[in-house]
């Protein structure tokens, strides 16, 4: 591609396209990618002397495989050839059995049901379905509102917003309309009892209206990437039982491995009665997401005066990305992925640990493949993703935040590049 023609889709792209959390037209230019392959985006006109840059973010925690990867291109090449859709209303086909199976295989128990969706909001909307459907089902009507934690982040379409931090959050903007939920306070990063209690008497004064709780296990993702101890997960899982009420897990960000567990709630021993996945499902492939439940959940809906869970999405089970997702899960799973993110961790930490002294910073945290830098201040995004592009990588800061979370494919000189970058970044100012 000719640097003129990438100038000239810069123009029709600010002329025309909306792009993610942006006004429009955008206040800056995008990079234009011309094409990706291992950890790499390479640009169509090179930027601030970068022609290609490592990428820290893994498209928003969904390539963990890198790009352009041979058995993942021959998954779809090989679905391509046979169908790459058909309606999934009264038919089924092989790609969308084989991954309802294996995600029953590889989650907790007693997730045993599985309804495809299009992406993480949307199994996230399933799941309040799903529960707000269950009791009214089962003859509790009444039980119609939510709980969760402050400073989470579930989606931003309608009932994902409304479980999203209603003080600070990117959704506050709604908090007049949406639905009104229940919020406890921010989980503390060790455990308090003090806490627990908190989250015990919110659970148990509430239960008579409460359809369900849903957070994010362990790590809270674009709300504010904080981390918290994983026996908050025992306590709802204990009060939810205590006191009638469904767990909702999202593990749309910290699912397949991203944490060093596979799903985030292991690190609890906790099993939900609703899971959300998304993000790395696909290895950042194809837009693709599940919701999971219980054989309880299943049964007290289908067993209703509405027998049926009313949503079935057009591109419901896509054959195309079904058959990428199970290339993606067994690709992962065939591999030593717990080494290979605890290398990560390892590289992250030693890497990042020089950022701790930079002027403006508050705080530096690893977990997993998860490096985060939070400033005592907003990020400069342009003065950030400038200096991270000089030393050729490609970060996304956001709010006080300088955070990385790199393909599982990264080598460590490339993780070396990328903790510079963070650092440069949290420098920046």
């Amino acid at each position: 591609m000719r640097s003129s023609t990438a100038r000239e889709l810069v123009a029709l792209d600010r002329a025309h396209v909306w792009h993610p959390y942006g006004p429009m037209p955008g206040r800056t230019g995008p990079l234009v990618v011309e094409s990706a392959s291992g950890v790499r985006l390479r640009l169509a006109e090179p930027a601030h002397g970068q022609s290609e840059l490592v990428d820290g973010m893994s498209s928003w925690w969904s390539a963990v495989h890198g790009y352009n990867h041979p058995v993942l291109n021959e998954a779809a090449r090989g679905q391509l050839d046979r169908m790459s859709h058909v309606m999934f209303g009264g038919l089924t086909h092989e790609p969308a059995v084989r991954l309802a199976t294996r995600l029953v295989e590889i989650t907790p128990e007693p997730l045993q049901h599985v309804f495809l969706c299009d992406s993480g909001s949307v199994s996230v909307e399933v799941a309040v379905k799903m529960c707000l459907q269950y009791w009214r089902s089962v003859g509790r009507p009444a039980k119609q509102r939510l709980l969760t934690w402050r400073g989470g982040y579930h989606g931003d379409t309608w009932q994902p917003m409304s479980v999203c931090d209603p003080e600070g959050g990117m959704h506050e903007l709604w908090s007049g309309v949406l639905p009104r939920q229940i919020f406890a306070d921010a989980p503390p990063a060790a455990y308090e009892e003090r806490y627990a209690d908190h989250l015990r008497a919110l659970v148990e004064r509430h239960a008579d209206e409460l359809a369900a709780v849903i957070v994010e296990p362990v790590v809270q993702g674009a709300g504010g990437m904080r981390f918290h101890s994983p026996a908050y997960l025992r306590v709802l899982r204990e009060a939810c039982d205590a006191h009638g009420v469904l767990l909702v897990l999202d593990e749309i960000a910290t699912g397949f491995g991203r944490t060093g567990t596979l799903f985030a709630a292991e690190h609890a021993d906790v099993s939900p009665d609703v899971l959300c996945l998304g993000k790395a499902l696909t290895g950042g492939y194809l837009t693709m997401a599940a919701t999971l439940c219980t054989g309880r959940v299943a049964d007290g809906i289908s067993k209703g005066e509405v027998p049926v869970l009313a949503h079935g999405p057009t591109f419901m089970g896509n054959p195309l990305a079904a058959a990428v997702a199970c290339a993606s899960i067994d690709l992962l799973l065939g591999q030593d992925w717990a080494q290979e993110v605890k290398r990560l961790e390892t590289g992250l930490r030693d890497g990042l640990a020089e950022a701790a002294s930079l002027p403006g910073v508050r705080d530096v945290r690893v977990l997993g493949g998860i490096g985060v830098v939070q400033l005592d201040h907003a990020v400069d995004m342009a003065a950030a993703t400038e200096a991270a592009v000089r030393e050729g990588v490609w970060l996304r800061p956001f709010r006080d935040l300088v955070y990385t979370m790199p393909p599982y494919v990264t080598g460590d000189d490339d993780l070396a590049r990328i903790t510079r970058a963070v650092c440069a970044a949290a420098a920046s100012g």
